[in-house]
């Protein structure tokens, strides 16, 4: 097991990475210039991954299947906010949904 001295400096060397990357971002942007091509793709695969994230944790749960009621409370959180509704609205009828379901005796 690494000592203290170790992981500090490992969390720290961590910190001023992610720190230099993020710095790098608004100081490159205006030196390099991406195809457009490259722009959609990059904006198009932000979009696929929040989608992948959103079905893995919806679908699953540990190694099997969520059942019915984490689908459906994430399903009527999707339409709520396609239709534009409040943040607060749209985490409540999901949260709502799915208990409700579970009330019901639908896993």
């Amino acid at each position: 097991m690494p000592g203290p001295l170790t992981l500090t400096a490992a969390i720290l060397a961590l910190a001023a990475g992610t720190f230099a990357l993020r710095f790098a971002g608004p100081l490159l942007r205006s030196r390099i210039t991406l195809p457009p091509r490259a722009e959609k793709l990059m904006e198009t695969s932000a979009v696929v991954l929040l989608a992948a994230v959103v079905a893995t944790t919806a679908l699953t749960e540990g190694h099997g299947p969520a059942g019915i009621a984490r689908p459906a409370g994430v399903a009527v959180a999707g339409v709520l906010a396609w239709r534009k509704a409040p943040f607060l609205v749209v985490v409540l009828a999901a949260a709502a949904t799915a208990a409700g379901l579970r009330v019901l005796g639908v896993a």
